[in-house]
């Protein structure tokens, strides 16, 4: 898939995978195609993410892939290198800023209070995520955000569900929300895609 003009708009919600087998990445991001999701991000949070991003980019290359919890410079060139076509960070800093812009893909940066959305909002940034979305406010910070800040937009992630998706999917200022409920630990490791491609299937239709 082609880098899209923005992240926010591919799908509703966007799937935040942790991957822990590699031998399971391409079927995970398989199994959410087949739902109708055809897009990841994909955590740097163990040993073989980066590999489990190549193996995506290189078997999958319908499904928009992104590399998550993107926190030094280091692991946003490193991402780059394994196939990755956006970005996504918890949090900013100025140094973590000039890197994922120097690599040229769009990226998502992490806010979680007024000043840190208007400082990223300064630095020509419009589309970011909010997180951790529940623990920070949830869909009643947002609403309140909108009208001094209404030309950020978001990507709430963290401590959302199907039930709550919805709410936050009906905002002015949110483009989708990050659902890691789409693929459960417990049916990645029983290698269940079809309940993946079942959440997934449900999830395309919460827009």
């Amino acid at each position: 898939m082609s880098t899209p003009e923005s992240v926010l708009d591919v799908v509703p919600v966007m799937p935040v995978v942790v991957i822990d087998d590699l031998a399971t990445a391409v079927p995970v991001a398989r199994a959410l195609v087949a739902g109708g999701l055809p897009a990841i991000e994909l955590t740097l949070r163990t040993p073989v993410a980066l590999d489990a991003l190549r193996a995506i980019a290189a078997e999958v290359p319908e499904i928009l892939l992104g590399a998550g919890t993107i926190t030094t410079p280091a692991q946003a060139m490193a991402a780059v290198e394994a196939g990755a076509r956006f970005l996504v960070s918890p949090g900013l800093t100025p140094d973590l800023l000039t890197a994922m812009r120097e690599t040229g893909l769009p990226f998502l940066p992490g806010t979680s209070t007024v000043s840190e959305v208007m400082r990223v909002l300064d630095a020509g940034i419009t589309e970011m995520k909010f997180f951790p979305a529940e623990a920070a406010g949830g869909t009643a910070y947002l609403k309140s955000v909108a009208g001094p800040l209404p030309r950020a937009r978001f990507c709430p992630t963290g401590g959302i569900t199907p039930a709550s998706a919805p709410t936050y999917l009906g905002l002015s200022n949110v483009g989708c929300v990050g659902g890691s409920w789409i693929t459960p630990a417990d049916a990645v490791a029983a290698g269940d895609w079809e309940r993946i491609s079942k959440l997934a299937a449900e999830a395309a239709t919460l827009a």
